[in-house]
């Protein structure tokens, strides 16, 4: 046993059980961009304490570290254990909404979202350089405002739906050629490698954060906590140019609450093979350059499905997307700016629910005097509903309709203030307004107005 491995169990042994799993699936984009703004604070954990504790002088003028967790250092037991090789990490997340105009009916609703889980450190752990082990576990509870009151497709909860606890991730990740070329195999969230933009975080509907929902509803695309079996391959051909790719399982009874914990469920259909470039500019060492993120990204699942619409199968889903973030305004060599995002996608009509997807919206970083990590949010999302199962829904309904009077899409607007309570703690008070939210019904739904708060915190 190494010395690390040792030191652990002494520690562990004196401190009674500790449970060891963090928050490592929906984290990975964050990780691997450790220079990310404030933007993606709240999706992404803050770094656990590492100073040695070691006695205060009996007089100083330096202030305490701030407290980085709820739970904190656990009396330097959290930070011996990252120091040799074992990050302990955690969040939990609640939204409270209000239906209070518009939808089906109107009510009050609350979901919270627990992760836990652990990162090992391999190199330090027992000598395999460039080695990391990630596991991850989600609980989820409660009750939708989509799904129950609004009754429409964008979810105005990022953390609704799936209300139960699973076993998320099981993965190994490898880095090669000093962290250049990068591998992630076993259990895991596609999403954590591809296609996210954490910048959507600053705001609470799952249309923003932290993927494009065209993705998951229009393929075998699978975002966190849903995982599957896969490989990611991540290379990053220049500081600031990142290629990513991979080869995924394509299993949607791996959604079932039954198969929570049994990742080797039957029901593969297919693989998804994904293709994304990045580009990251102002991240090279000694940029003047404000910083963004650019992706472009193409992906193909090889599983035959129904055609939408009706009239039998088509073998093959596809998608195409950019995503785009970029800061336009900076005040000094702080963090206050303001930024812009944009999101499209394009599917086929023939396998795709959402033939198209457009989002955009600005975030301002740092809001009044001292309130430098406060971000304010406006955006918007509109869903485009594949014309195919509009014309299948009016050809077939009970009573006849019109193809021009059933709504296109479905439209999210969203308001959002993240104050940054301390390190750990973000409140959300949040505003939505959904145009059309029976438009994935093909029913003529009052536009619905929602009220809710976000809180956020890393245990």
């Amino acid at each position: 046993m190494t010395r690390p491995l040792v030191r652990i169990a002494a520690r562990m042994t004196g401190c009674g059980l500790l449970i060891a799993t963090p928050f490592a699936a929906s984290t990975a984009y964050a990780e691997e961009d450790a220079g990310e703004e404030t933007t993606a604070q709240a999706s992404a954990p803050t770094s656990v304490q590492t100073s040695v504790i070691a006695p205060a002088p009996a007089a100083s003028n330096e202030k305490p570290a701030a407290r980085e967790t709820l739970t904190g250092n656990w009396g330097g037991l959290r930070s011996d254990l990252k120091q040799d090789g074992v990050t302990i990490r955690g969040d939990y997340v609640s939204e409270s909404f209000s239906a209070v105009d518009g939808g089906q009916r109107r009510g009050t609703t609350y979901v919270h979202q627990l992760r836990l889980g652990a990162d090992f450190d391999m190199e330090k752990l027992t000598g395999w350089q460039g080695g990391i082990v990630h596991v991850t576990f989600n609980d989820r509870r409660g009750v939708g405002i989509s799904s129950d009151f609004v009754g429409n497709r964008l979810p105005i909860q990022e953390a609704a739906g799936g209300y139960y606890a699973r076993l998320t991730e099981a993965s190994v990740e490898q880095n090669l050629m000093g962290g250049k070329l990068n591998f992630r195999v076993g259990y895991f969230a596609m999403g954590n490698d591809l296609g996210g933009q954490p910048i959507g975080c600053n705001f609470v509907n799952a249309a923003f954060c932290a993927h494009p929902l065209s993705m998951s509803g229009d393929s075998g695309w699978y975002n966190y906590p849903n995982a599957r079996w896969g490989v990611a391959v991540r290379y990053k051909l220049r500081p600031d140019v990142v290629l990513r790719t991979g080869v995924y399982q394509v299993n949607p009874r791996l959604n079932d609450e039954k198969n929570a914990w049994n990742p080797f469920a039957g029901g593969t259909i297919g693989v998804l093979l994904p293709f994304e470039v990045e580009y990251d500019p102002g991240t090279r060492p000694g940029s003047r350059v404000l910083p963004g993120h650019y992706k472009v990204g193409v992906y193909y699942d090889t599983a035959r499905v129904p055609k939408q619409g009706g009239g039998g199968t088509v073998r093959g889903r596809g998608g195409f997307y950019i995503l785009a973030d970029q800061m336009i305004y900076r005040e000094g060599d702080s963090s206050r700016g303001v930024s812009l995002f944009g999101q499209f996608t394009a599917n086929p009509q023939v396998s795709g629910q959402i033939s198209r997807w457009y989002a955009g919206g600005v975030i301002k970083i740092g809001t009044f005097k001292g309130r430098d990590a406060d971000t304010i949010g406006l955006g918007f999302t509109h869903a485009v509903v594949d014309p195919r199962l509009r014309r299948f829904h009016v050809d077939t309904a009970p009573v006849p309709g019109s193809y021009a009077s059933l709504p296109a899409g479905e439209t999210a607007l969203e308001l959002s203030y993240g104050f940054q309570a301390n390190r750990w703690l973000v409140i959300r008070p949040d505003v939505q307004y959904i145009i059309d939210p029976g438009a994935f019904g093909f029913r003529s739904t009052p536009n619905a107005l929602a009220l809710g708060l976000q809180v956020r915190m890393q245990l």
